[in-house]
């Protein structure tokens, strides 16, 4: 028998229809549940302003680290199967969602395809992602130029700081729904 290679994958939440925090929690249980898949670190909740369209309610991120014995797209396909068994329609782009979970860094890959884009072509411009993924990996490398999570997050504008703020409960302390 063949051992599966686990991989592993970094994730970014987030959500602003409906119960955000359960949307979370609920999100970060059924990962847990995907075969071969063992979720081992999420950060903090943080609140932030809407990015791309505004006018929009706020979100709520956050960062998951999980290990999957998942290839990419497969892994993109139970995320957007997630997405979909959340409630997720198709709108505007950038619009509301009950939740949008995506893939930033797939183990150390560079892939460009129609499908998948990782590392994701926005996570340097978005403090949303940046921020909570410095949290559960402070010494993250992006694998295509050797840039340490550090270095991005300081060359982010400083009035972008005042997108984001790190929620005083997490979805771990609330009740089960």
């Amino acid at each position: 028998m063949t051992k599966m290679v686990q991989k592993k994958v970094y994730l970014s939440l987030g959500t602003n229809l409906g119960d955000k925090l359960y949307n979370l929690t609920r999100a970060i249980s059924d990962l847990s549940k995907l075969p071969g898949t063992r979720v081992i670190s999420i950060s903090s909740v943080y609140e932030t302003l809407p990015w791309g369209i505004s006018g929009q309610p706020g979100f709520l991120n956050q960062a998951a680290a999980i290990e999957t014995a998942f290839e990419p797209i497969s892994m993109l396909n139970a995320l957007r199967d997630i997405e979909i068994k959340m409630g997720r329609q198709s709108r505007e782009k950038w619009g509301p969602r009950e939740i949008d979970i995506d893939i930033l860094l797939f183990g150390d890959l560079i892939i460009a395809s129609e499908q998948l884009t990782v590392p994701h072509p926005f996570l340097r411009k978005r403090l949303f992602v940046l921020v909570p993924l410095q949290e559960i990996e402070p010494d993250l490398v992006f694998p295509e130029d050797g840039a340490s999570i550090e270095e991005v997050l300081n060359s982010v504008s400083p009035r972008e700081r005042n997108t984001i703020r790190k929620m005083k409960a997490s979805p771990a302390d609330t009740p089960n729904h």
